[in-house]
């Protein structure tokens, strides 16, 4: 088992820190967040300490800050040359990492979601992708990216879940609002996406194509709604969003 430090406490590490403690991991993890680390400690029993105190106990470094406070915090911290990173942090490149971490070199970027703590989270990988599988899989699918420029692709269609999370509770209100039943109402739509998802094939292109074509046939009520949503521009807005976030991660 490796000791592993976390600089960075919050919705990102959190998940990633029960997942490693359970497989055995000796965790240390910095104060901030404060209540984030405090229940990590109580529910786990994971080390807290300030950050240099952190990476001088870690073999493996998970750096979980956010893009535009990254420099300031680690800037003034000092790394060795035998520590193994991984980044969390969208918009921060592989020579970033290389200054802000020298003398490390051992790299690895990835972009992990919430649910990674029980399984099913596929993490794209731009760098040592066998240093995530050794830790993540096989619950969570490692998958080799090959430059910057496609893991910025990677990060952008993760900023996709939220939007149609926020399109699912449009459903579920609108659900909830004609049964009077909302607890009812979001657990059906939940349940039916989720349910519906994990039935398809994994890994072989086209499925989704192919599922929403089976389901939306002529006269259905299906194929109203796909069709409601393309005239109503759903699939331009988010072609745009994917667009513009790729050229905000270019910078």
């Amino acid at each position: 088992m490796s000791r592993i430090g976390f600089v960075g406490t919050g919705h990102i590490a959190a998940p990633m820190v029960r997942f490693l403690a359970a497989r055995g991991h000796d965790i240390w993890v910095t104060e901030r967040s404060a209540k984030v680390s405090a229940q990590l400690k109580s529910e786990l029993g994971v080390t807290v300490a300030d950050a240099q105190s952190v990476v001088d106990a870690s073999d493996i470094v998970f750096l979980c800050l956010r893009p535009q406070v990254a420099a300031d915090i680690l800037t003034p911290l000092t790394f060795r040359a035998d520590q193994q990173i991984v980044s969390v942090m969208a918009a921060v490149s592989t020579d970033q990492l290389a200054e802000l971490c020298a003398p490390a070199s051992d790299f690895v970027q990835t972009i992990p979601l919430g649910f990674l703590a029980t399984g099913g989270c596929p993490l794209a990988a731009l760098g040592n992708d066998r240093l995530l599988a050794d830790l993540f899989e096989p619950e969570n699918p490692v998958i080799k990216v090959a430059d910057q420029a496609a893991l910025n692709t990677h990060f952008a269609i993760c900023a996709m879940v939220p939007g149609i999370l926020d399109l699912m509770a449009t459903g579920a209100d609108w659900l909830a609002d004609q049964t009077g039943n909302a607890d009812g109402a979001e657990f059906y739509t939940t349940q039916l996406i989720s349910g519906f998802l994990s039935a398809m094939e994994k890994g072989k292109a086209g499925q989704l194509a192919a599922e929403r074509d089976a389901l939306a046939t002529d006269g259905t009520l299906s194929l109203q709604m796909t069709d409601a949503l393309r005239s109503g521009k759903a699939h331009d807005a988010l072609n745009a969003a994917l667009a513009a976030i790729g050229k905000r991660l270019e910078t």
